[in-house]
C-alpha cells in the first residue's frame, strides 16, 4: 500500500501537471471507486464538472484537489492499489506502468497508452486526462466538503478524525508519543493506526523502528517517552529520505502521475530483507507474522519483549 511519501510524490505530481485545469466531464467506468460518494458517480459529475482545479493538499496517506468552490474538494485514497495517470491527449486509459526507467517525465507522459480493465474513473481536463487506475478496487474518489479539524485545519470531512502526519509543521513528536505511550499495545500497531499519527504503513514502520533499535512488538506503555519519540524521529527521517528518493515501488502497482517509480526501495534496511545480514551488528533480519502483516526486524539490534506468566 502506497504510504507517506508515496501519496506525497503522487500529490506534488498532480499539482505539476493539473492545476489551474478545468474539469470538463466526469466520466465513471466502476462504481467501487466511487462508493464513499453519497450520490454515486451522478453527483460526484455534478460537483466537479466545470469546476477549476486550484490546488492539492494531503495528510497521511489521503489526498485531494481543491477546486475553484473553496469548500469543495476532490478527495482520494489509493488504498492498495490505485493510481493517478496523467496523459497529455485524449484517449483510452494507460497501462499500469512497469518499474523502470522511462528516461525523464517527457518520456513517460508521451508513452502510448494501452487499454486497461482498471481504469475507474477519468476526469477531462481538455488537452489532458487525468485518469484514476485501481487494480485491486480498495481505492476511492470523492468530491468532499472542507471542514476544519480539532487543529483549526482545513481537511476533507473523511479526514478530520486521523491524526497529523510527521511533515506537517505543526507535528508535535512528544505530545504524540505521550498519547502513544497511554496505550497497552505494540508500538507497531500504533503506528499503524492513524489516530494518533498518519502517513506510516508497513514498510516505513519497520524502518523507522529499526533505526531506533526498537522491536515491533514492545508494548508503548513500556517505553519511555524519549524512545518513542526517537521512533518518531526515525520515521520522519526514513520517510523525508523516501520521498527525495520518489518513494518505494516494489512493482507497478506504485508509480508517480507520470507512470515513473520510485526508488527508495534500495536503501531499506529492514523491510523485505528477511534472512539478509543487519546492517548495523551482521544478524540476519527475522520476518514474523504481524496483524495480517509482515514485521522485519534484527533479533539483536531490536530485542524483543520478554515473554510475561
Amino acid at each position: 500500500m502506497p504510504e507517506l511519501p508515496e501519496v506525497e510524490v503522487v500529490r506534488r505530481g498532480l499539482a505539476a501537471h493539473v492545476i489551474g485545469a478545468r474539469v470538463g466531464a466526469v466520466e465513471v467506468l466502476h462504481p467501487r471507486a466511487v462508493r464513499r460518494q453519497a450520490g454515486g458517480a451522478p453527483e460526484l459529475a455534478a460537483l466537479l464538472t466545470g469546476r477549476t482545479i486550484t490546488g492539492t493538499g494531503r495528510r497521511g496517506k489521503f489526498l485531494w484537489l481543491a477546486t475553484d468552490d473553496p469548500d469543495l474538494v476532490l478527495a482520494a485514497h489509493l488504498g492498495m492499489s490505485g493510481q493517478f495517470r496523467v496523459l497529455d491527449r485524449a484517449g483510452p486509459p494507460p497501462a499500469p506502468a512497469v518499474p523502470v526507467d522511462l528516461g525523464g517525465e517527457a518520456a513517460a507522459m508521451s508513452a502510448a497508452p494501452d487499454a486497461h480493465p482498471h481504469a475507474r474513473v477519468r476526469f477531462d481536463l481538455g488537452p489532458r486526462q487525468l485518469w484514476f487506475l485501481d487494480q485491486r478496487t480498495f481505492g476511492w474518489v470523492a468530491a468532499a466538503p472542507l471542514v476544519v479539524d480539532p487543529r483549526g485545519v482545513p481537511v476533507p470531512g473523511m479526514v478530520r478524525g486521523i491524526g497529523p502526519d510527521p511533515t506537517e509543521p505543526a507535528f508535535d513528536a512528544a505530545a504524540a508519543a505521550r498519547a502513544m505511550r497511554a496505550h497497552r499495545v505494540e508500538v507497531k500497531r500504533l503506528l499503524l493506526d492513524q489516530s494518533i499519527v498518519s502517513g506510516i504503513g508497513n514498510i516505513y514502520a519497520d524502518e523507522a523502528l529499526w533505526r531506533a533499535c526498537v522491536h515491533p512488538r514492545r508494548r508503548a506503555d513500556r517505553l519511555p517517552v524519549r524512545t518513542l519519540v526517537a521512533v518518531l524521529d526515525a520515521a520522519s527521517a526514513v520517510m523525508a529520505e523516501a520521498l527525495a528518493e520518489g518513494g518505494t515501488s516494489f512493482d507497478s502497482l506504485y508509480v508517480n502521475v507520470n507512470g515513473e517509480s520510485g526508488y527508495f526501495g534500495r536503501g531499506l534496511q529492514a523491510y523485505g530483507r528477511a534472512g539478509l545480514p543487519c546492517a548495523r551488528c551482521g544478524t540476519p533480519i527475522v520476518r514474523e507474522r504481524f496483524m495480517n502483516r509482515s514485521s522485519h526486524a534484527c533479533p539483536t539490534c531490536q530485542r524483543p519483549p520478554r515473554a510475561r506468566h
